[in-house]
């Protein structure tokens, strides 16, 4: 019978109501998943460029500062091969269902994964000085066990740093901002002044790189060179750093793993913070970012179900005289409820495959094409990143299936205020 109805209302005045609905939710769908899509990408892509350059997890001396300047620590073989050991980890976390807590309940549960990887590091600061031009720069200290597949895709130029047996290198990887900033090339060779104690150091660099994150206040300040001429600088042995950059398997175990470390495998006079906690800023505006989300979904479901009930209640009221037909030959309310619920319900299926069909095709060219730029400065990214989640998708397009019917419920409560007489004579 709705299969009757909706091949029959193809040629009634509700063809262009049903159009309108399926338009409705077509759009409202393609927003959704567009708009998921955007927001994820955006996201991860911000933090893994932080990530790379950062790492996840720092472990420096209990006692730093919230400048730059590196404390120095003592480079035990011990304490890297305990952190670099840490694989799965048991923790208890509240009950869930659908990633929904439930109660109060704690539940034991394992990480997805531990420690990929640990590299030292240590900074210092000076006074960039080329061409009667100068400009602040940190010096990250970097060595053998840097893990550049974590930089690979933001050197934009030339080549990474050489650690020579023999002698500390003169290598230095400065970025693109730095570089234009100050007219610097790849072999170029410039001096950065420091101030240890009372005198001032100069030493010579010479580029062999150049990166670029799009983090503007991180690429202004940073550049990476020889740990070794770091550690001379600021007077160290070769046995002292100033920290470690700890990288994870799996970013949903940050937090867990990182309390793990700082209790169970640190000495009193080291301290664990995640990146996140270093730099809450960025992070708690990427969090915002989940907000818009979450309204933007709201407002598409308010639509398409707004949209959905419009059209039924135009539908029901265009088929009043087959309503009461079917209650004088004994049909239930329920029943014919039912017949208007299965025609609401493939008017809304319409709209979500032209709904998918629309926001996927966008996202896929938008991946491939990169059409939408972004200012690099406002949004740290020059395109708009694009992250298609199928099981997202699969949840949005079920949940507003399910949520939209179940709603129309409502709006077919007419039917039951139909007299079968009165609908027979009406016209």
């Amino acid at each position: 019978m709705a299969r009757h109805v909706a091949v029959a209302g193809k040629q009634s005045f509700s063809r262009l109501i049903i159009r309108i609905a399926i338009v409705a939710v077509a759009l409202s769908m393609s927003v959704m998943i567009i708009s998921t899509s955007l927001i994820r990408g955006f996201k991860t892509e911000i933090s893994e460029k932080i990530f790379a350059f950062w790492g996840h997890i720092h472990i420096t001396d209990s006692n730093i500062t919230r400048n730059f300047e590196s404390v120095p620590i003592e480079e035990g073989a011990e304490i890297i091969d305990k952190i670099r050991g840490v694989e799965n980890v048991e923790y208890f976390k509240q009950k869930t269902f659908l990633g929904i807590p439930i109660g109060e309940e704690m539940v034991p549960a394992l990480t997805k994964g531990g420690v990929r990887h640990v590299q030292a590091f240590a900074q210092v600061g000076g006074i960039i000085n080329h061409k009667k031009e100068f400009e602040a720069i940190i010096l990250k200290g970097v060595s053998t066990d840097f893990d550049w597949e974590n930089m690979k895709d933001y050197m934009v130029e030339g080549e990474i740093l050489s650690f020579p047996d023999d002698d500390i290198s003169e290598d230095i990887i400065i970025s693109q901002s730095t570089s234009m900033r100050l007219n610097l090339n790849v072999k170029d060779k410039f001096r950065i002044n420091f101030v240890r104690g009372k005198k001032q150091v100069i030493k010579r660099f010479q580029v062999c790189g150049i990166y670029k994150t799009g983090l503007e206040e991180f690429d202004k300040l940073f550049a990476l060179t020889d740990l070794r001429r770091v550690q001379s600088l600021l007077g160290w042995p070769d046995n002292e750093v100033g920290g470690f950059e700890v990288f994870i398997d799996d970013i949903d175990d940050l937090g867990t793993l990182n309390e793990y470390i700082y209790i169970e495998e640190l000495p009193n006079n080291l301290f664990a913070q995640t990146i996140k906690d270093k730099f809450p800023g960025i992070f708690e505006w990427l969090g915002l970012q989940d907000i818009n989300e979450v309204v933007i979904l709201i407002l598409m479901i308010i639509v398409s179900v707004i949209n959905m009930i419009t059209a039924l209640m135009i539908l029901i009221l265009e088929r009043t005289n087959m309503i009461g037909i079917l209650k004088a030959m004994g049909s239930s309310n329920w029943d014919i409820r039912k017949i208007f619920l299965y025609y609401a319900g493939y008017i809304v299926m319409m709209g979500l495959f032209w709904g998918n069909l629309i926001g996927l095709g966008i996202c896929f060219a938008q991946k491939k094409f990169e059409f939408i730029t972004l200012s690099e400065a406002d949004y740290y990214l020059s395109t708009a990143p694009i992250e298609i989640n199928f099981w997202t998708i699969l949840f949005l397009n079920l949940g507003t299936l399910v949520l939209t019917v179940l709603v129309l419920i409502i709006p077919t409560y007419l039917i039951t205020r139909v007299s079968p007489v009165e609908a027979i004579r009406f016209k």
